[in-house]
């Protein structure tokens, strides 16, 4: 399974971008980064797009992504997955002809850029021959996180998540964890009011974690706090956690 980073930033500066994960060039975790560093061929790839939470940061690059499409005119269709509330927000307030054009009917309602796959929490769904299974998470709007398996190899993305505790449940036989780390720890009572984490409140997530996986790759940090944050993570002494960075490739 290999695991390419197109963003992983809590906010957006050069050479920080917004969450984007690419798994085998054609499974999308979120949609914050896609054009940006894709190549056409590369965009041309992806099938499925799994979404965390309608948060924009997360979201952005999907109406971008369909607009490529269109224009080459190709013959191209994208599935975006995710719960009921974040795909009710993606059709009420960014596809609906309005904020952008509604791609799940364009170029014709029967055969349409996008389509739409509902999924349920804590059933695990195929998905591109993948096993996808939908996890509630604590954030500040409806979220989930996604386990993704495949031959043996599986990931767990958390999204954007305070203390949460069902995701968790789901953490065995991994091969890694892309978990969050937003805010410094002196911003503690922000992260708690955002739905977020700091590097002690990771460090006693992932103690509810029975086996670590050999890769911990912590997500989402504020930029303007990535130095703080990093020493903050190595302070915990917790092995195989690496805090990533945009363009980072995996091999699990």
């Amino acid at each position: 399974m290999k695991l390419r980073v197109l963003g992983c930033a809590g906010a957006e500066f050069p050479h920080f971008h917004p969450p984007g994960f690419l798994i085998d060039e054609t499974v999308l975790l979120d949609a914050g980064t896609i054009g940006a560093v894709l190549s056409e061929d590369e965009q041309w790839a992806i099938r499925h797009i799994l979404i965390t939470h309608a948060h924009l940061d997360h979201i952005r690059g999907i109406p971008v992504l369909a607009d490529n499409i269109l224009i080459k005119n190709l013959n191209h269709h994208v599935n975006i997955a995710g719960t009921r509330e974040v795909l009710a927000a993606l059709k009420t307030h960014l596809l609906n002809d309005v904020i952008w054009p509604d791609f799940a009917r364009l170029p014709t309602p029967e055969a349409p850029v996008i389509g739409y796959l509902e999924l349920e929490t804590d059933k695990t769904t195929d998905i591109g021959g993948y096993a996808v299974t939908a996890c509630r998470v604590h954030h500040s709007v409806p979220a989930v996180g996604y386990i993704v398996r495949r031959a043996g190899k599986g990931i767990l993305y958390s999204g954007d998540t305070g203390p949460t505790e069902d995701i968790w449940q789901h953490a065995a036989d991994l091969s890694a964890l892309i978990v969050e780390a937003s805010f410094p720890n002196a911003m503690e009572e922000t992260a708690r009011l955002t739905g977020h984490l700091t590097p002690r409140l990771l460090g006693m997530e992932l103690g509810k974690v029975a086996k670590l996986p050999p890769r911990v790759l912590v997500t989402h940090p504020k930029p303007q706090y990535y130095d703080t944050i990093r020493t903050e993570l190595v302070a915990l002494g917790i092995p195989r956690l690496e805090l990533l960075r945009d363009g980072n490739v995996y091999e699990l």
